[in-house]
C-alpha cells in the first residue's frame, strides 16, 4: 500500500467516524389521541372514559348515579365481549375503542355537515361554507358576491 492510498483510506475512515449521523425518521405510526383530557390514572379517569365511551357518552355517564353507571357499563361490556366467553380480551377492548372513536368522528362529521348546510338541501355550496365558517364572526357575510 502506498502512502497516497493509505492517506485516502485514513481520510475515508475519519469522514465516517467524525460525520454527524443523519436524523432518524420517526417510523412509528402514532395513533391520534383518544381524548383531549390529560391521561393520569392517579388523578382521574376522564381520559379513559372518553377513550372507552366516546366524549358524548362519557358526558352522559358523568350525570349517572354509581348504580346506573355500573348497570350501563355492564351492558357495554357485553357488547365488547364479542366471543361471549365472559372475558374482555385486549383485542376486543382495542376494537371497541376504535369503534367508539370512529363513531365519534362520524357523529362529528354529521354535526359539522348540518352546521354548514344552511339551506338543508344535502349539499354545501361555497357560499354556505363561507357564511357558516366566517359569516357568524361579524354577524354578516364577509364575502359579497
Amino acid at each position: 500500500m502506498t502512502i497516497q492510498q493509505f492517506l485516502v483510506y485514513l481520510s475515508l475512515c475519519a469522514v465516517c467516524v467524525l460525520t454527524k449521523p443523519t436524523d432518524k425518521k420517526d417510523r412509528v405510526h402514532h395513533d391520534p389521541q383518544l381524548s383531549d383530557k390529560v391521561h393520569d390514572d392517579a388523578q382521574n379517569f376522564e381520559y379513559d372514559h372518553d377513550a372507552f365511551l366516546g366524549a358524548d357518552e362519557a358526558k352522559t355517564f358523568d350525570q349517572l348515579t354509581p348504580e346506573e353507571s355500573k348497570e350501563r357499563l355492564g351492558k357495554i361490556v357485553s357488547k365488547i365481549d364479542e366471543d361471549k366467553d365472559g372475558f374482555v380480551t385486549v383485542e376486543e377492548l382495542r376494537d371497541w375503542i376504535k369503534f367508539a372513536q370512529k363513531r365519534w368522528i362520524y357523529e362529528d362529521v354529521e354535526r359539522q355537515w348540518k352546521g354548514h348546510d344552511l339551506n338543508e338541501d344535502g349539499l354545501i355550496s361555497w357560499e354556505e361554507y363561507k357564511n357558516a365558517t366566517y359569516g357568524y364572526i361579524l354577524g354578516r357575510s364577509l364575502f359579497l358576491g
